[in-house]
């Protein structure tokens, strides 16, 4: 007769055990929208985490105008690697603040698949060429960015619990 295992909880599991309030507020350090982290959360349980990536990345495209503002308020500017030169956070910084001046929110980008040495450049040309957009197409824009996000974000909490 076989011995019997005892199945070890996953990530997902502790996941799936938070309260609805507990839940909801790990997924607003992954997107920082009240209404896609309450349909997140109402859905549990998720089968996998790719079920779960997949769900989020359904309820995103769902955003409203005032959920994403909600969520591009809260993002903070993507940080730069601490031995790049002060002429380059300058440049950083003037192309974040015509951003700003420009769409009225914080620039967002994943950076997830690029590598270090290449985030500064990668951050200023989007940048430069994101700021020719329209208002309208560039909260597009910023919409995909976001889902790229909360996408690696999620990913990530995976080994720290969720």
């Amino acid at each position: 007769m076989p011995a019997q295992t005892r199945a070890t909880p996953t990530t997902l599991d502790y996941f799936h055990a938070q309260s609805t309030e507990e839940a909801v507020r790990t997924l607003l350090t992954c997107l920082h929208s009240t209404r896609w982290a309450h349909r997140l959360a109402a859905h549990r349980p998720y089968p996998d985490l790719a079920t779960l990536l997949a769900a989020a990345d359904e309820a995103s495209y769902d955003l409203t105008p005032e959920d994403l503002t909600e969520a591009l308020r809260a993002e903070a500017l993507p940080a730069l690697p601490e031995d790049t030169y002060s002429a380059a956070h300058t440049a950083l910084r003037a192309a974040h603040a015509a951003y700003e001046s420009r769409f009225g929110h914080v620039f967002v980008i994943c950076l997830d698949q690029v590598p270090a040495a290449e985030a500064l450049d990668h951050v200023l040309s989007e940048i430069r060429s994101r700021l020719t957009n329209d208002p309208e197409e560039e909260r597009v824009v910023a919409a995909d960015e976001l889902r790229r996000l909360a996408s690696g974000r999620l990913s990530r909490l995976r080994g720290a619990g969720l």
